[in-house]
């Protein structure tokens, strides 16, 4: 878990961002709140608190801030000051504390930073929020795609996640806002947008007629056909709708990309990790989307050393990776996190915990490695990032020589690295 740093020099304002797609988008929307608000020489610190370790580097960038920035004003907001507040308000470098709620509000940066601790919180109770505005932003400085906002909050409740308390339960932005700002950010110049949300497959229940994922897919690829790539974040297979499969088989402009939210491949584990999808599940949808959508890439986020894991349970994470065809892992040793059920859980020993992680990205290098060498010779189109790299419809990183940020280009792979295809205009 490593911090973005966006935006910095706008009006004296540096955003120091950490966790997933949801928070890089807010981090934006905070920016253009503060400046709306004309605060100038602050630093907005937007937290993630998904594990300890995201909690603590968030900690050590705010003592860096004051380090570097003695006289900045330093906000904290995100996941980890919504549940613990106080936790950041104690600290002498921390100016303001602004919930999820609170930090995207532009009267937040308006107040008077010089008083005292009680009034330097701004949190309120997340469970209250009933509605998300997926709120626009024209861009995100030194992005290519586009975050947007369709959904935010969670109303499952994980054992291991501290995520629905930072974030609130599951609300939807409607089908007609999503994609008005889509239009918007495309008019803008953006080639490819991203749906992004805690739990984008639970779109729609909150809403009049509860559409599904798939129709709001459906819907923006027909109301803006100038979008050239639609991209869904993070997902959680067994909520996907029948629509959402049709789409991917159908729709050539949504890409054949999915990361899936598994967390394990042990029924055991899941069950007590209170998942709603088993082993069995998550290879009849990886083996289903393949067969409707035979060139589709799919990575996963897996924990290791879940509370009671025994070595033949973590066996059957290990070869989930092959069951499941995944080319990319996202792998996190568990982390207690206080106020979860499965910090009360009889924990493994730490050094477990981290080998088993370690096995965990072994074998998820190696699929990486696999997934590489398939792609030579392929054609690819690839959206260039940044100075020569960009990456192709599956999300797989190209290195590509002579083009410039945000050109989309048809490309043949002609190697690759340990890490990245290497290609060339074809």
């Amino acid at each position: 878990m490593v911090g973005d740093r966006a935006g910095a020099g706008v009006m004296g304002i540096d955003v120091v961002n950490f966790g997933c797609r949801l928070n890089a988008l807010e981090a934006e929307v905070m920016k253009s709140r503060a400046v709306e608000a004309g605060l100038d020489g602050a630093v907005l610190v937007n937290t993630c608190a998904v594990t300890a370790e995201a909690v603590r580097q968030a900690r050590q960038a705010i003592r860096k801030a004051r380090r570097d920035r003695p006289d900045a004003r330093i906000v904290v907001s995100g996941c980890a000051a919504q549940i613990s507040p106080q936790s950041f308000a104690a600290m002498d470098e921390v100016d303001l504390v602004l919930g999820n709620d609170e930090k995207l509000r532009v009267e937040s940066y308006s107040a008077d930073f010089d008083v005292a601790e009680t009034s330097r919180v701004k949190v309120n109770d997340i469970m209250s929020v009933r509605e998300t505005a997926g709120h626009l932003v024209e861009g995100i400085d030194g992005r290519t795609r586009a975050f947007v906002e369709v959904q935010n909050g969670c109303e499952h409740r994980c054992t291991f996640c501290i995520i629905p308390y930072g974030r609130g339960n599951s609300r939807s932005v409607p089908m007609g806002a999503v994609t008005s700002q889509i239009r918007k950010l495309v008019d803008n110049g953006y080639r490819e947008v991203v749906l992004t949300g805690v739990d984008i497959t639970a779109y729609g229940a909150d809403l009049p007629g509860r559409p599904r994922l798939g129709s709001l897919v459906r819907s923006i690829l027909k109301a803006v056909p100038a979008l050239e790539r639609l991209r869904l974040s993070s997902i959680d297979s067994i909520e996907v709708d029948d629509g959402l499969m049709r789409a991917l088989a159908e729709e050539q402009r949504l890409m054949p990309h999915l990361h899936l939210s598994l967390q394990s491949g042990d029924d055991m584990i899941l069950k007590r990790m209170k998942r709603r999808h088993g082993r069995a599940d998550s290879i009849r949808f990886a083996e289903e989307v393949r067969r409707r959508r035979p060139d589709i890439v799919l990575g996963a986020d897996l924990i290791a050393g879940f509370p009671t894991e025994t070595d033949a349970m973590f066996e059957n994470s290990l070869s989930i990776v092959d069951e499941c065809g995944l080319t990319n892992l996202h792998v996190f040793p568990f982390s207690p996190r206080p106020g979860t059920p499965a910090a009360r859980m009889p924990q493994l020993d730490r050094t477990i915990v981290k080998q088993r992680a370690g096995r965990l990205r072994t074998k998820g290098n190696e699929a990486l490695l696999a997934h590489l060498a398939s792609e030579h010779g392929a054609r690819r189109k690839i959206l260039v990032e940044r100075e020569g790299l960009g990456r192709t419809e599956h999300f797989t990183l190209a290195e590509i020589t002579g083009h410039r940020p945000g050109s989309l280009v048809s490309a043949r792979i002609t190697g690759s690295s340990p890490h990245h295809l290497i290609a060339e205009a074809a």
